[in-house]
């Protein structure tokens, strides 16, 4: 894969869309004509989909029209959760595939990103609504248990529900602020509206589920090892279009540190796709812009608990990505082998889960600047 082509890949970061969402949206809200903003912001709120995610009825306060630029005014901190589900069959019960959650302290004017791996092992809380009792196991599973109804399909909000509930718990993060699910088949759109996105790899991935051409590679039979050609992204700087992105975030197996790099992945692919959002070449395009703002509407179900996503996109019109810092909290397996059970975090995440409930993160990575994960 040479340095100029497309060649890398990416899963679907939950909040890797968001990042990049809020920030075009900013962007329109902050500079152009004042009727463009009004119609691209039309345009996108009435694309965003919205649903009581959190089971309070906030949704309701969010119907997707904008009818001026006129917005509510929002106070920091902030914690946003950021969800991404992969399409499945609408009877099928989903698995949040990645967790991530955006921390955005009292100024408004930063932001920390930081993962819960989907194996983490939790005790995720009653749901007297999908008829769960509560237990303990990996924490994607809490939203496959909330969503479901009995004599009818699987609801994906009311699966974030409980997911956010056992985040909550699990965290200390007593209330989310905002929500948001994101498909990763419109993920793919996003990327590719914006002519690609560049991004450095810190090392060699071989996809488990792509070819070189971007086809699937051939599955025997349900939980054999695929087969056929890999797709392989090359440690460098590349420009990824839509398939290769989310092929690329997608993959842990072979990884150094396994899922924990796959989240370092998705982290830094979301920090890219915000700065590309933000570069001249989309927001001084009014097609291209139109375009993301569409695809990114698309793919996004969105809950602000009474506050709609443009004024989440206007109190955050001041963030660039250099003013977004990922944190990779460190965990390791519980048994290994056959014996394998899932993941926990170290203690030090407590801490850290602590610093966000206090609007305190800079101070604590200043004291812990391990917990930083750079680009290298």
């Amino acid at each position: 894969m040479g340095g100029t082509k497309d060649g890398g890949r990416q899963q679907s970061p939950r909040w890797a869309r968001w990042c990049a969402i809020l920030g075009v949206v900013l962007m329109v809200a902050s500079g152009g004509t004042l009727v463009l903003q009004q119609v691209l912001v039309k345009r996108y709120a009435g694309a965003v989909k919205t649903d009581d995610l959190f089971g309070d009825q906030a949704a309701a306060a969010s119907t997707g029209k904008v009818e001026t630029v006129t917005t509510k005014s929002l106070k920091g901190p902030l914690n946003v959760l950021l969800v991404g589900v992969d399409p499945r069959d609408a009877s099928q019960e989903p698995r949040s595939d990645s967790i991530i959650i955006a921390h955005i302290p009292s100024g408004l004017d930063s932001a920390y990103l930081f993962s819960i791996p989907r194996d983490t092992v939790v005790d995720i809380p009653a749901f007297p609504k999908a008829g769960y009792y509560g237990g303990r196991g990996k924490i994607n599973g809490a939203m496959a248990n909330g969503s479901r109804r009995p004599g009818r399909t699987p609801s994906v909000a009311q699966g974030f529900e409980l997911l956010s509930k056992t985040v909550s718990a699990y965290t200390g993060i007593k209330r989310f602020d905002a929500g948001a699910i994101i498909d990763f088949s419109g993920f793919k759109k996003i990327v590719d509206a914006m002519g690609g996105v560049t991004m450095t790899i810190d090392q060699r991935v071989r996809s488990e589920h792509l070819q070189p051409d971007g086809s699937p590679r051939h599955l025997p039979y349900p939980g054999a090892h695929y087969t056929g050609p890999q797709m392989v992204y090359e440690k460098g700087t590349h420009h990824l279009n839509g398939w290769q992105a989310l092929d690329l975030v997608r993959q842990r197996y072979g990884l150094k540190n396994g899922d924990y790099d796959r989240q370092k992945h998705q982290q830094q692919f979301l920090k890219a796709m915000a700065a590309q959002a933000l570069s001249a070449d989309v927001v001084t395009n009014p097609i291209k812009l139109d375009q993301v703002l569409r695809a990114a509407g698309q793919s996004l179900t969105f809950n602000g608990r009474g506050n709609s996503v443009v004024d989440f996109a206007f109190a955050l019109k001041g963030l660039r990505g250099d003013d977004i810092t990922m944190v990779r909290l460190k965990g390791g397996g519980i048994g290994t082998g056959s014996n394998y059970r899932g993941e926990r975090l170290e203690p030090i995440s407590q801490d850290f889960f602590a610093a966000v409930q206090a609007d305190t993160v800079a101070t604590f990575l200043a004291a812990h600047p391990e917990l930083i994960n750079d680009e290298s």
